[in-house]
């Protein structure tokens, strides 16, 4: 069971970028998908889920109308758009695996780095 996001990089304020959460060895069919993240210093952070038939999605209050989590499962991959980034944005994103529900998490995959500057 291996989950791997990628799709990070530098970002001038304002720009966007889109994540990818990619699975090998199994199928994300039947599992939540989550998105958390990580800045030098903080504490982890959730930002966003999506269950496992992609019906329901999940964003915490203050990412709203930036973030988008979508799936695509003939690809088995996640993906977060996120649109106009802030300094604030910047952190290690992590994808996780869940429950179908997004109620609880456990696998999680590498992490991806996002840099929002100037």
């Amino acid at each position: 069971v291996q989950l791997q996001a990628s799709g990070g990089g530098l970002v001038q304020p304002g720009g966007s970028l889109r994540l990818s959460c990619a699975a090998s060895g199994f199928t994300l069919d039947y599992y939540g998908i989550g998105w958390f993240r990580q800045a030098p210093g903080k504490e982890r952070e959730a930002v966003s889920c999506i269950n496992n038939m992609g019906g329901s999605t999940y964003y915490v209050d203050h990412l709203k109308g930036r973030f988008s989590i979508s799936r695509d499962n003939a690809k088995n991959t996640v993906f977060l758009q996120m649109n106009s980034l802030k300094p604030e944005d910047t952190a290690v994103y992590y994808c996780a695996l869940g429950r179908g529900d997004c109620t609880s998490f456990g696998s999680w995959g590498q992490g991806t780095l996002v840099t929002v500057s100037s």
